[in-house]
């Protein structure tokens, strides 16, 4: 197979490999006469599109030809574009689409529980951290010198804390994290003088009921003692963490967080549809699934919306989608401008609706239980939308400040990105990327592409791959010792 119509009403199809100019192609009935070269992953027309006329995939417009183009033409930057408004008009979501679940759990006992820590306030976690966290960037050295002292210690360092307007949310994202059930304990760093006190985001911490340890720089006289005081401190909880095992954990106690990064047209195509299976399963079995980048879900808010559990719900995707792109409208800024990335782009993602469009396969076919707030926790069980950034890093800190345990991280050009503390599996579709970026990936379902393979027999690929990294295994990224903390800002530095 060298072209892939994703749907019976699209206009364009999508090149599966490096296709030259004049070549004969069959697709269904219809014989095209390429024009132009078409590169892998990029999309020509099945049929003549006129200037002003919507160009369709995945069954939906993702924009606007701004030329007429002919059957067997390229179809991409230069003849496409964006068909958003610059004015933003509410969506009121048609009558919710039930969801009645349609895959079969693997064994009964996988649906019931997962091997995981379990934690005195009831939660359950897929690792066991001993965490330094620092609450000023102040901190930082010293909180990386304490865990760089004690072996499999993790430390996240990071620029906030103090000077900021939004410094509520910092905390309580920072609050968030030590509360985090993948994290056994935590030894708060402080300067002394900074906004984020360390005994108070200790005790914030402590209500989670792990034990939480303050060391002051400033209290201890300097960097020396307070980094000797911390490492004894963490390697006394580094012993008592390393004498806990893992025993079953009721499946309603997992959340998994969902992510694309340096996407291309194999995410839609075949990589995201993957993850959507999961996110299936992991629903049908009692679990809870987050999808985030607002950003990314310009364009295909519509289609979300109708999945929502009440009208409501469907607004609240609608509004949340309106007002990132007016905050960016008022700021001068046009998101058409920045999303798609150049590097999106380049793999064949010409318009923010073709992204997000194909980031939205991420969620599977379950039914929107709420929207929730940056870092908020689930209220209750099943698919979820976070408003995050589009921006990885923040996305993913978003999620697991809001509890995820786990993130499933699609990628088409290849990203060594993992998430601060949780575990992050990171699968492609592009066979370039596959063998390029291998240290990088711990799936390629590529082989669907090649027509050796299925979304499905991938999707059971991934979900065996999940409970295995959920048991402890560790995934590329953890390898790494990649996991970037960075935070959505609500205000400026002062």
């Amino acid at each position: 197979m060298i072209l892939h119509r994703l749907h019976q009403t699209d206009n364009v199809a999508v090149a599966l490999r490096n296709l030259p100019a004049g070549a004969s192609v069959t697709i269904g009935d219809a014989r095209l006469t390429l024009r132009e070269n078409v590169p892998f992953g990029h999309k020509l027309a099945l049929t003549d599109i006129a200037a002003g006329q919507p160009v369709i995939k995945y069954g939906q417009p993702i924009g606007v030809a701004t030329a007429d183009i002919p059957a067997g033409a390229y179809v991409h930057t230069h003849n496409l574009c964006s068909a958003r408004a610059s004015t933003l008009t509410a969506v009121v979501p048609p009558s919710p689409v039930p969801f009645v679940p349609s895959i079969t759990l693997l064994s009964p006992a996988e649906s019931v529980s997962f091997p995981g820590f379990r934690r005195p306030d009831g939660l359950a976690g897929t690792r066991n951290h001993v965490l330094v966290l620092p609450t000023v960037v102040c901190a930082n050295t010293a909180a990386r010198r304490i865990a760089a002292a004690v072996p499999g210690v993790t430390v996240l360092p990071h620029p906030y804390g103090c000077a900021q307007l939004d410094i509520a949310r910092i905390q309580t994202v920072l609050t968030s994290l030590g509360a985090h059930p993948n994290v056994a304990a935590v030894l708060v760093v402080g300067l002394g003088c900074e906004t984020v006190q360390a005994r108070d985001l200790a005790a914030e911490i402590a209500a989670s009921d792990k034990p939480v340890e303050v060391v002051s720089i400033q209290d201890e006289g300097g960097m020396p003692a307070a980094i000797a005081r911390g490492t004894d401190i963490v390697r006394r909880m580094a012993e008592k963490a390393a004498r806990q095992v893992r025993e079953p954990c009721a499946f309603d106690q997992l959340i998994v967080g969902l992510e694309c990064g340096g996407s291309d047209a194999t995410s839609g195509l075949v990589s995201n549809p993957v993850i959507g299976q999961v996110a299936d399963r992991v629903i049908a079995a009692g679990g809870t699934v987050l999808l985030s980048e607002t950003t990314e879900l310009m364009g295909a808010e519509h289609v979300l919306a109708q999945r929502a559990v009440n009208p409501e719900v469907g607004r609240r995707i609608v509004e949340i989608v309106a007002a990132v792109e007016q905050e960016a409208l008022e700021a001068g800024v046009d998101l058409r401008g920045l999303q798609p990335t150049p590097g999106n782009m380049a793999g064949g993602v010409t318009t923010i609706e073709e992204k997000s469009l194909g980031c939205i396969y991420k969620a599977g076919s379950a039914v929107v239980q709420g929207v929730l707030d940056y870092g908020q926790r689930p209220p209750g069980r099943g698919l979820y939308v976070m408003d995050t950034p589009g921006q990885d890093a923040e996305s993913i800190t978003g999620m697991v400040a809001g509890g995820a345990q786990v993130i499933l991280f699609s990628t088409g050009r290849g990203t060594p990105l993992g998430a601060p503390l949780a575990p992050t599996i990171k699968l492609t579709a592009n066979p370039q990327t596959a063998v390029r970026m291998a240290e990088h990936v711990d799936l390629s379902a590529a082989a669907v592409l090649e027509g050796q393979s299925t979304v499905e027999e991938e999707g059971e690929k991934l979900w065996r791959l999940l409970w295995r990294v959920v048991g402890g295994q560790p995934t590329t990224a953890e390898t790494w010792g990649d996991g970037e903390l960075a935070i959505t800002r609500a205000g400026p530095t002062v």
